[in-house]
């Protein structure tokens, strides 16, 4: 019950983020918001303050920022949705993603500044490993994977995940000197997962205990990385999406939100294990992954979400001339039918993953 509390606060941090975007955005550009929701299906409660209805509604799935003239009614007024430019527009739609990377990027600013950080430094080689093998020594600097450039740890892990035992090519820096290896991820049954068998080198965060031997990042240093593990959070997300919509993704690579609240639950009860302090990072590190999740998903060019009316006011901009009001509403009508289709694949995912 207690991991159900926190995802929906969780949720409803993410969508408040995101329909705030839309909200300041609108606003900003002398748009008429009518309502601001958190939350679908009938009110549980509204307030209005000034023009615009705040409520929050009985179903935690998503919410809503409900502009004049953005409906079925159409209106064309001064201060309606459909009266302002295409740049307006596209600006107030892309402002809803955009509070979401803000926001994860904030996230992942307080997890760096607050723990330790991995770099794609070696530190150590493990004996019988295939990093031993190939010659791989300690303050190697892994540069590039597979021909990719590594900017933090995280990208080397996901870049051998995804690689799945074959071989890999790494480029590393040695005392100012280029060199290139090859070789091939070794399986590890206790992490579940494939090794190349390197220590990697620790920096403490600003904000860390200090410990001996271990240097601290720099301000510039935690923004680099905050920014870079956000643009890792965002591709993988991207990769995993196209994979789900073409229902072509394997069953441990998406969930819903059943799969969401036993994340949840489950890292906050393991960062209990060593205090509070690491629990409520776990939460926040996941709070940090949904957020690039939800904007990165809201950006797709599919009908119905953020990213389908940026490509519709594209067609717009090409046309010089908007759609047919009637066709735009059909349009984004099949666009929905898809993601309740999308909804339905990962809930069974979901309930699969229960009954296995």
């Amino acid at each position: 019950m207690f991991s159900i509390i926190i995802s929906l606060i969780l949720i409803g941090v993410l969508v408040i983020a995101h329909e705030f975007g839309h909200f300041i955005a609108a606003k900003k550009c002398g748009i008429l918001v009518e309502e601001f929701s958190v939350g679908m299906g009938p009110k549980f409660f509204s307030h209005k303050k000034g023009e615009t209805e705040y409520s929050i509604r009985l179903l935690p799935l998503g919410g809503f920022c409900r502009m004049q003239g953005e409906g079925e009614d159409g209106i064309i007024g001064p201060r309606s949705f459909l009266s302002k430019s295409v740049l307006v527009r596209f600006i107030v739609m892309a402002a809803g993603p955009f509070m979401n990377f803000l926001l994860a990027l904030l996230m992942i600013i307080g997890l760096t500044s607050s723990s330790y950080v991995a770099l794609p430094l070696v530190k150590e080689i493990l004996p019988n490993t295939p990093a031993q093998e190939v010659g791989l020594q300690a303050g190697d600097e892994i540069s590039r994977i597979n021909g990719k450039r590594i900017h933090i740890y995280d990208e080397l892990e996901a870049q051998i995940y995804k690689n799945e035992g074959e071989e890999i090519r790494l480029d590393i820096l040695r005392n100012g000197q280029e060199y290139t290896y090859k070789l091939t991820p070794q399986y590890n049954a206790e992490r579940q997962g494939y090794l190349i068998g390197f220590a990697p080198e620790i920096e403490v965060g600003l904000f860390t205990d200090a410990v001996e031997g271990y240097q601290r990042l720099s301000v510039l240093d935690t923004l680099q990385y905050s920014y870079y593990s956000m643009l890792n959070y965002i591709k993988l997300t991207a990769e995993g999406l196209v994979r789900v919509f073409t229902f072509t993704a394997k069953q441990e690579e998406y969930g819903g939100p059943i799969s969401i609240v036993k994340m949840v639950g489950d890292s906050y009860e393991a960062g209990l294990t060593y205090g509070m302090k690491e629990a409520i990072q776990n939460v926040i590190y996941i709070g940090a992954v949904l957020s690039a999740n939800l904007g990165v998903l809201n950006l797709f060019p599919i009908p119905a979400l953020d990213g389908g009316r940026i490509l519709l006011l594209i067609v717009e901009a090409i046309r010089r001339k908007p759609l047919n009001p009637e066709l735009e509403s059909k349009i984004h009508f099949l666009g929905f039918a898809f993601l309740m289709g999308i909804m339905v694949f990962v809930l069974y995912g979901d309930i699969v993953k229960i009954f296995a």
